[in-house]
């Protein structure tokens, strides 16, 4: 191991040199002008898996842009761990807030400057170079391990799940790790176990047949505006808990275990709500800050719209309003009950003066990998190596559904072992990777792979 962990010190320079290679394709996968810049990166991931010594590697069609699979699989008795990320980019806009381009890595004060750098061709690059550590001074891994870098996880994976139904044999393994996700704040790592699903919905109310002249109209007709801002006023109650029966009967409960570990992570809402710009934080009663964000579901209108919004005056009584409405869910809601009951209670309390269509518009379950998982635990060992002090753990408040997808079509849990930051900028100008997170990550997933076999073997 140390033979390893000397060679990722002598060699960071190169690592950074190819980093950036692989930042200066845009491989932005919503946009069609770019689709050769995907085909580009997908034979650079190619390319680098061949150069780590995987073998079977292969630039895989999805029905959209390509998945591009490697494997090394000559540990015999070692569990193997399917280790996922992807390769595709969120577009650049606005261009003009950027400091410096953002398709040429740039170091500003300790921080790699680029798109994708956390989000996530950073994070994957650390497990190249820690795989590529383990082969050049060992000529092995010391476990069995499958990649899988997918194009298209910016837009959706919207073929990744047909994908992995097609070719569950290839993947199956024992675990999956996934590096696309943020430690708890600077110098204090940390393993997440857990993320929120979604619920997502719209609402559509139609009053009059027609715009109206509000002089000569006003008073006599229930403006649709003003019902769906009714409607969405009686959604929470004065203690902040959403009002729909049945929302929170299969909320699972956070363990005294949880409640302890949040209790020790360095937070302060005086902080949180100073830099949001807000007097004061609001939220569920009875539960803190951390809890509501991670562990709590939430309901949040997302847009509403409806009438005349141009510069101007136009007084217009609308036909329509409408409103994007998202539900947070966590572990045992299912998206498709909340949704259920989500349009069943909208069409209870609309008044009658309008008419109301609730759409499903998507939704994704909750994710969680309990604390007590081998696979948590060894990514709690490898942190404490990689960056020198015991980290601790946190959920998320976001979805990853491929997450999901591993769990319900391989049969897989996963372990979010992030390197990222929460003020990375990912999906805005400026995003960045932090150096000593990228060094210590390749540190930690070089731990991670000789740290697996042994907790596993205790489950």
């Amino acid at each position: 191991m140390q033979k390893t962990l000397s060679f990722i010190r002598s060699n960071q320079d190169r690592y950074l040199d190819e980093l950036k290679q692989f930042l200066a394709i845009p491989s932005v996968s919503t946009n069609p002008e770019n689709k050769p810049d995907i085909q580009r990166c997908a034979s650079w991931v190619a390319t680098q898996m061949q150069t780590i010594g995987l073998e079977n590697i292969n630039i895989m069609p999805t029905g959209g842009h390509p998945a591009v699979y490697g494997e090394w699989l000559k540990a015999p008795g070692k569990p193997t761990l399917l280790i996922y990320g992807h390769y595709d980019v969120q577009p650049v806009d606005p261009l003009n807030l950027w400091t410096s381009p953002p398709f040429e890595a740039t170091i500003r004060n300790g921080n790699l400057f680029a798109r994708g750098s956390a989000d996530d061709k950073g994070q994957v690059h650390i497990h190249f170079k820690a795989l590529e550590a383990w082969m050049k001074t060992m000529g092995s891994l010391p476990i069995n391990v499958k990649m899988i870098i997918e194009g298209e996880e910016e837009i959706g994976s919207e073929h990744l799940e047909p994908f992995l139904k097609a070719n569950k044999k290839l993947l199956k393994s024992d675990l999956v790790l996934i590096s696309d996700t943020s430690m708890f704040a600077r110098g204090v790592p940390s393993v997440c176990y857990g993320l929120r699903g979604l619920a997502y919905m719209q609402i559509d109310l139609m009053g009059p047949n027609r715009d109206l002249h509000s002089g000569s109209f006003g008073g006599s007709v229930h403006n649709p505006i003003q019902a769906l801002t009714e409607i969405i006023s009686q959604l929470h109650d004065d203690k902040g808990r959403i009002t729909i029966p049945g929302f929170y009967d299969s909320v699972r409960k956070l363990s005294k275990k949880e409640r302890d570990a949040y209790a020790k992570l360095p937070w302060s809402d005086k902080t949180y709500s100073k830099d949001l710009g807000v007097r004061e934080l609001y939220g569920e009663k009875g539960f803190s800050t951390l809890e509501r964000l991670w562990a709590r579901p939430t309901l949040e209108c997302n847009g509403i719209w409806g009438g005349f919004t141009g510069e101007g005056a136009k007084t217009v009584l609308p036909a329509k309003a409408s409103a994007k409405i998202s539900m947070r869910l966590v572990p045992d809601q299912k998206s498709g009950d909340i949704a259920k009951m989500f349009e069943k209670h909208i069409k209870k309390i609309a008044p009658k003066t309008v008419q109301v269509t609730v759409r499903n518009l998507h939704g994704g379950e909750a994710a969680i990998t309990p604390i007590d998982h081998p696979g948590v635990q060894a990514a709690v060992s490898a942190l404490e190596k990689g960056f020198g002090k015991k980290p601790l753990y946190q959920r998320e408040g976001g979805s990853i559904p491929i997450v999901v997808q591993f769990k319900k079509i391989l049969g897989l849990d996963t372990v979010l072992l992030g390197f990222g930051l929460p003020d990375e900028n990912a999906h805005a100008p400026d995003e960045f990777l932090n150096l000593d997170n990228y060094f210590g990550g390749i540190r930690t997933a070089a731990h991670y792979y000789n740290e697996l076999p042994g907790f596993l073997k205790r489950k």
